[in-house]
């Protein structure tokens, strides 16, 4: 299926729902109405999870220091829902051991056991190890520490690419019927008691007037901003943006687990394993007071994280150690808490039916994106007569469905690697490297370009070490991948593999291909707008 191609709903009211918002709330949404049978069009401004769901520090965790603030409900719900992602989308989400040198100066031993008592027990886990302790003098997490961190604790989480997190949903629910059209501004919302007229601007493209039952606002950080200049509405609750930033160092540690380090301000933040050669680290929690389309970080964040670490591993790093660093606004809900750290990571869901329904997304984190969209779909059922049930707990996410390959595993994580085992012993021609890469990121998706191909000449030229045509045909066909940030930077993370010759190298290959279809041309041309 073209993700691309032109798509028109049937007569009648024109879609049930306009999301707003192309990050992982609003795909998730979109992809939970597509099926229940909605007719859902999700615009973004710019590309898919350009912006705060493709910064994160890529954890699918119940968020152990939430407990220390008091976030019992939100950390539970995050717990209920780690195994169920992992069950989902096997491929792109892994475990991940998480190693906390204890520091006695900041957090006393045994506060931190009954914290990892309640992190064990708070949900039920099937895929997971209980906490431990750990001495770190005989561990190999010791290795690469400074002398006197001879104590730990260990507890495992979740690992996930973000980005493509986003760009699975969005593809699932363009597969279920939903017309997704990225780089599309919302530019007008006009209410009327039954319906939502919505005015969006595709680039380069002539401005659509759409009808629509309802309006989802997923705009994360713009949240506020879509209500009060295009909708004309006032806000009935405030965010509070608070910029997260990460750096890439090369890698401080040889083994696979990460770290929970407890800084000298009482935050945490993480040392992860992070494309085999490298170590992410972060992060920030700094007040942004800035613009939302060009967040960065600054000196002062990374010499703090670089300070932070330096206190724990032998190998000190300083801002000249940095290959890359990202930055993201959080859209936290403002609770008035005056530690930015504190802000609660909880959502709320906000339904206005004082005319055509809309719903406002306030606040989320990435770990409980699916049970808040799946709330917002039974928000939404009443006043759209939905009949679709609940879902997307027990379905995988396009790519998932390793064992419709490999046959039933006792855990994903088997299936993953039975699943890159079947693919090597396939495809023996194909670098190791590649084939890891191609079954994380893409699952059985990879099987559209592998499945014809009999050799490498089958996959067209090797563009980029490692980076064949036909990868790059799927991005741009399937996942609406246009230039090469949104492949080298979100779809992939090849950009930190590639001199820059390689990267200039794939972006000419882009711009060499024709123009794409664009979702909304029918509509442009004014086909079934009235």
């Amino acid at each position: 299926m073209d993700t691309n191609a032109p798509s028109l709903p049937p007569q009648g009211p024109l879609f049930d729902a306009v999301v707003v918002g192309g990050g992982i709330n609003g795909c998730g949404i979109a992809r939970d109405l597509a099926g229940r049978g909605a007719r859902v069009l999700l615009v973004e401004q710019h590309d898919l999870a350009a912006h705060t769901s493709s910064a994160s520090t890529k954890l699918i965790h119940g968020g152990l220091r939430y407990l220390e603030y008091g976030e019992f409900g939100l950390v539970r719900k995050a717990l209920q829902e780690r195994e169920v992602l992992l069950r989902a989308a096997p491929h792109l989400i892994q475990p991940l051991t998480f190693v906390m040198p204890h520091d006695p100066g900041m957090r006393p031993a045994w506060m931190i056991r009954i914290g990892l008592w309640l992190y064990d027990h708070l949900a039920r886990r099937e895929l997971l190890p209980a906490s431990t302790a750990l001495d770190l003098r005989q561990h190999p997490a010791g290795q690469p520490l400074r002398d006197g961190w001879t104590r730990a604790f260990a507890y495992a989480d979740g690992w996930v690419d973000d980005a493509r997190l986003v760009v699975l949903n969005a593809l699932d629910a363009a597969q279920r019927g939903a017309v997704v059209a990225p780089r599309t501004r919302c530019t007008g919302l006009q209410r009327h008691a039954q319906h939502w007229m919505v005015t969006l601007q595709p680039d380069g493209g002539a401005p659509v007037t759409v009808r629509t039952r309802a309006v989802v606002n997923a705009a994360g950080p713009w949240a506020e901003q879509l209500l009060r200049e295009h909708a004309g509405l006032p806000p009935q609750r405030h965010l509070r943006l608070v910029r997260g930033s990460h750096i890439v160092v090369p890698r401080l540690f040889a083994h696979d687990a990460a770290y929970l380090l407890q800084a000298r301000d009482r935050r945490v933040i993480f040392a992860i394993p992070f494309e085999q050669r490298y170590t992410l680290v972060g992060t920030t929690d700094v007040e942004h007071h800035a613009g939302l389309d060009a967040v960065a970080i600054d000196a002062d964040e990374t010499a703090y994280l670089c300070a932070e670490v330096s206190r724990y591993f032998r190998r000190a790093i300083t801002p000249d150690d940095v290959v890359w660093h990202y930055s993201g606004v959080r859209p936290l809900l403002d609770d008035e808490h005056g530690n930015p750290a504190a802000v609660t990571r909880d959502y709320r869901l906000e339904l206005d039916t004082a005319g055509a329904p809309l719903l406002t997304v306030w606040g989320g984190k990435i770990t409980t994106f699916r049970t808040l969209a799946e709330e917002a779909a039974q928000r939404l059922a009443a006043p759209l007569a939905l009949r679709g049930a609940p879902w997307t707990r027990a379905a995988p996410l396009p790519g998932g469905d390793l064992e419709r390959v490999v046959g039933p595993c006792a855990t994903p994580m088997q299936a993953l690697q039975r699943y890159r085992a079947h693919l090597q012993r396939r495809w023996p021609w194909l670098d190791a490297a590649v084939v890891h890469r191609w079954a994380r990121a893409y699952g059985t998706l990879a099987l559209d370009w592998l499945e014809p191909a009999r050799g490498p000449h089958d996959l067209g030229r090797q563009v980029a070490p490692g980076l064949f045509e036909a990868e790059l045909q799927h991005l741009h066909r399937r996942e609406w991948a246009r230039d090469a940030d949104d492949v080298l930077w979100r779809r992939t993370k090849l950009g930190l593999h590639l001199e820059a010759a390689q990267r200039t190298a794939v972006a000419d290959w882009l711009q060499r291909l024709p123009p794409p279809d664009k979702p909304l041309a029918p509509l442009e041309r004014g086909a079934g707008c009235h």
